[in-house]
């Protein structure tokens, strides 16, 4: 009688605390939701004139409008699409009078990068944006290759003597041939808490089940 009461009380405390974690996730979804909604909202706003100053965490996702020349160099920067393969985002600075802005071009293919010609004037639409992909894990870039294998604002703005910001184009008049633009979206955020919701509840059910299962068989035995 005593262990079957033990493994009740274990029970309820393991349930208890399963359920809540559970329900903290279910928390934490509507709170990640709300703020990818209004990221979205963000990237949508009208565009205004390209600022003459930027502040990393207000102007975030900022929606921009202006016209340049391109500097006819650029990097590349190794990626993979799904559904498309490896392919190099492209990242060239754009002259907008005696300034120097970096713009997220998106991506070509591999085999289309030796005949990209980035030269003329430009009129781009696109997000500011701020992006460190850069980790413990990440090579040096390639010189000699002009091949990057990540994003990091700060490195990319001294390689080109340009200004700390990055503009990613959703709109490119007129747009180099090859090129595909990747304009900003919220699908690259990750929001895992309903996988987590119902896992933490699952274990919540096997947890009831394995209990009742001991408390049964425990009862089996002192009869």
């Amino acid at each position: 009688m005593r262990r079957s009461l033990f493994i009740f009380i274990v029970a309820i405390v393991g349930t208890g605390i399963l359920v809540s974690l559970g329900k903290w996730q279910v928390d934490r979804l509507a709170w990640k939701q709300d703020i990818l909604a209004k990221i979205d909202a963000r990237i949508q706003d009208p565009e205004i004139p390209l600022p003459l100053t930027f502040d990393a965490i207000n102007d975030k996702y900022q929606s921009v409008v202006f016209d340049g020349r391109l500097r006819g160099d650029f990097i590349r920067v190794l990626a993979s699409l799904k559904n498309v393969g490896a392919v190099n985002k492209v990242i060239a600075p754009v002259l907008v009078g005696d300034r120097t802005i970096m713009v997220d071009l998106g991506y070509i293919k591999e085999v289309n990068i030796a005949s990209l010609s980035l030269q003329g004037t430009v009129s781009i639409k696109g997000n500011l944006h701020w992006p460190q992909e850069v980790d413990g894990y990440t090579p040096e870039p390639d010189k000699n290759r002009n091949l990057w294998f990540a994003r990091e604002t700060t490195a990319m703005a001294a390689h080109f003597d340009a200004e700390n910001v990055l503009v990613v184009a959703k709109s490119l008049e007129p747009k180099p041939d090859k090129l595909t633009l990747m304009p900003l979206d919220t699908s690259g955020i990750p929001n895992d808490h309903l996988n987590y919701a119902i896992t933490w509840f699952s274990l919540a059910m096997v947890w009831i089940a394995m209990s009742a299962l001991f408390i049964w068989r425990t009862r089996q035995k002192v009869k």
